[in-house]
């Protein structure tokens, strides 16, 4: 029997989980992508964090699993911590120091995974609709979205790469090096008011804008950090975007996955984690039920997916509206430097619905 066909339409780290995925349970797959190639920017920059399961799944695609641990490095800790300047204190609101991560650079990982795919699956192809590519018996993994389903959150945040690989020892890495003793251990978020750090549409900046966010971080931050933001080279400002959940992410033969089924806000690092989730899912079902039976695989994978990326997508935006001091309906406006503990338990990570959940079909 012929083998059936998936057309993947996005080759970003969800794409090529899908496409790892599906090939493992016995379907031909080809990538639509505007470059065939794999990424070939800075590998610095764009940080992400891999959880146990995530780091379980990529293991298995691999043909060498330590593979993964040669790009990564632990994140053993996640830490929030109020900065209040004018009285020049620090204090830690929530500390998690069993958080079980991989960090990793998201050039890293997506070029990890794209080496096991044949090279002849993807296709430099700049993709605005699915018509073109479909027929009844084929399955599409999408990237597409409506636009007007985006939300934006209200906020957005500067971000920028401090690239200090030419020169280590300098006395601006010394600095935030005795100002944050654990970095690159873990997640260490400092908030103050209406504001966090922490490692979407970007936008370009002015002079004038960098100018004002330097002078707005010497106000909130500590001295050490500040000093980076200035000498980060080309800040940029992300606006943010989640979507309401859907109440469906498949449609005949069409199924969304990653941030195409459920783009999400960054503030519980969990946007790779649910694309490789998907895809390993989305695998599974398909591999279980055939391809003779897709609308049951696609209902058990929306089944066992939906619910999970639903509360998840809800609880990263109820956290960015908590850390940013915003309104919400059932609580008053967060002030980091006056948080009680009790208030202060959001913050961590591991309050995330699903944290630590596997999904049976994956065990």
């Amino acid at each position: 029997m012929r083998k059936p066909k998936a057309i993947i339409v996005g080759g970003s780290i969800a794409g090529i989980s899908c496409a790892k995925a599906l090939i493992l349970a016995g379907w031909d797959v080809v990538v639509i992508e505007k470059t065939r190639g794999p990424p070939t920017g800075n590998p610095t920059g764009a940080g992400i964090a891999l959880n146990p399961l995530s780091q379980k799944m990529v293991k298995s695609w691999l043909h060498q699993p330590d593979l993964l641990h040669n790009i990564t490095l632990p994140l053993t800790i996640d830490q929030n911590r109020a900065v209040d300047q004018e009285k020049n204190i620090c204090r830690i609101l929530a500390r998690d120091e069993n958080f079980n991560c991989l960090q990793a650079h998201w050039t890293d990982l997506h070029s990890l995974i794209y080496n096991t795919l044949p090279p002849e699956i993807f296709f430099g192809v700049t993709c605005t609709s699915l018509s073109a590519f479909l027929t009844t018996n084929q399955l599409s993994m999408s990237k597409l979205r409506i636009l007007k389903l985006m939300r934006y959150t209200g906020y957005c945040a500067w971000m920028g790469v401090f690239d200090f690989s030419e020169n280590e020892n300098s006395e601006t890495i010394q600095g935030i090096r005795k100002a944050y003793p654990e970095l690159g251990n873990g997640v260490h978020v400092d908030l103050g008011p209406g504001t966090h750090t922490g490692d979407s549409a970007t936008m370009k900046v002015s002079s004038d804008m960098i100018k004002k966010m330097h002078q707005e971080a010497e106000k909130i931050w500590v001295p050490e950090f500040a000093r980076v933001i200035k000498e980060t080279k080309e800040p940029f400002l992300n606006l943010m975007y989640d979507c309401d959940p859907l109440t469906q992410i498949y449609w005949d033969n069409v199924v969304l996955i990653g941030d195409a089924a459920h783009p999400i806000t960054p503030h519980c690092a969990r946007s790779t984690n649910m694309a490789i989730a998907d895809a390993a899912v989305l695998g599974k079902c398909l591999e279980r039920w055939g391809p003779e039976n897709l609308h049951s695989a696609l209902e058990e994978h929306q089944s066992v997916r939906l619910p999970v990326t639903t509360k998840q997508v809800l609880h990263s935006r109820r956290v960015g509206q908590i850390k940013l001091g915003l309104p919400t309906p059932d609580r008053e406006p967060f002030d980091p430097n006056t948080a009680s503990p009790e208030d202060c338990e959001i913050l961590k990570q591991r309050r995330l619905p699903f944290f630590d959940d596997v999904p049976s079909i994956l065990e």
